[in-house]
């Protein structure tokens, strides 16, 4: 039980930074936290989506574009989210929390 409220404390201190939160699909959205549940459902505002190129053998080796769209306001649900990092706008990356440690319950 511990885990899981520290695990939700760690989220709701997010609330108002810009995240990448990566989901099981590969798919990355990248926007403002606005808020959260204790299913780790997130609200994202102002949510680019990137998505990979389909796989290219052609490919290995050589730097691919991600595609991208925006979305505005999003929900991404927390049983699809596979990784939430800090966006620091320098592309750096800092995880902030694993989603197996944030979906326990």
């Amino acid at each position: 039980m511990s885990d899981t409220v520290n695990s939700e404390a760690l989220l709701h201190s997010f609330i108002t930074k810009r995240l990448r939160v990566t989901t099981k699909d590969t798919r990355m959205f990248v926007g403002e936290l606005k808020c959260t549940d204790r299913d780790a459902n997130l609200i994202l505002s102002r949510t680019h989506e990137y998505r990979l190129p389909k796989f290219n053998p052609e490919d290995v080796g050589r730097k691919v574009d991600l595609t991208s769209r925006f979305l505005g306001l999003v929900v991404v649900m927390g049983a699809d989210i596979s990784r939430i990092e800090v966006d620091e706008g320098s592309g750096l990356r800092l995880p902030v929390a694993d989603a197996d440690a944030t979906m326990e319950a």
